[in-house]
């Protein structure tokens, strides 16, 4: 069967070296196409998986542990490689700003302190555009914060990334979101020069972008992957 570009580079290419994965959000919108990459590229020889309910996912590479979020914990000897973050809600669902936080700010950084308690190099968030501790909206205020929060952990590469509007198939049915893809699927075209940072992007995009900058060249300490950035990668 003939590869796509996608699964050539994944199947094909990079060096097959031995590194262990951790994410969190793997049931999400670009954590579910993560995982799947993660699987099956040759970089990685374990991917363990922290989820609130099982996800039916079955690989032999997969090690998926039915948590807590609340305490996240990993095996005293486990050593990870690279840490990928991909938890987000919305107020709506989560149902209060307090939930909120929880799952998008509190959550990330206990993430960050437990890969970085096991030796983990490089840290990998989805962050959102905009964000920004100083912002007077909570949500990129919150966004910001914990981008501060998480630079004070001092990763050797922390790569944030900042999508716009995510497009794809959720498991559950956002309306607020279904209608603004709708609409930005339609204006996306004529956005160009300084709005093309606004364009809506999949999410399956983004995860590619996640795993790219995961197995890349570039080790700066602090990485900020823009949406109109994450396009090309």
């Amino acid at each position: 069967m003939p590869y796509t570009k996608e699964e050539s580079f994944i199947e094909r290419g990079g060096n097959h070296v031995s590194r262990v994965a951790l994410i969190a959000g793997a049931t999400g919108l670009v954590g579910s196409h993560l995982i799947e990459i993660l699987l099956k590229s040759p970089e990685y020889n374990k991917v363990i998986s922290f989820v609130r309910r099982e996800s039916g996912m079955k690989h032999e590479k997969l090690d998926e542990r039915i948590i807590s979020f609340d305490v996240m914990k990993l095996l005293p000897h486990e050593e990870i490689d690279d840490v990928f973050c991909c938890l987000g809600t919305t107020i709506k669902k989560a149902k209060s700003k307090h939930a909120f936080k929880k799952v998008d700010y509190e959550y990330p950084i206990q993430l960050g302190k437990l890969g970085k308690a096991h030796g983990a190099k490089q840290y990998l968030v989805i962050s959102s555009i905009g964000a920004n501790p100083g912002s007077p909206f909570f949500y990129s205020k919150v966004k910001g914060n914990l981008e501060k929060e998480l630079m004070e952990l001092h990763f050797p590469s922390l790569h944030i990334f900042r999508p716009s509007l995510l497009l794809g198939e959720r498991q559950e049915f956002r309306f607020g979101e279904k209608a603004g893809e709708i609409f930005s699927r339609a204006v996306r075209p004529v956005m160009m020069g300084r709005l093309k940072r606004y364009r809506s992007i999949p999410g399956q995009q983004v995860a590619y972008g996640m795993y790219r900058s995961a197995i890349g060249t570039s080790k700066q300490e602090v990485i900020i992957h823009e949406s109109e950035q994450i396009q090309e990668l």
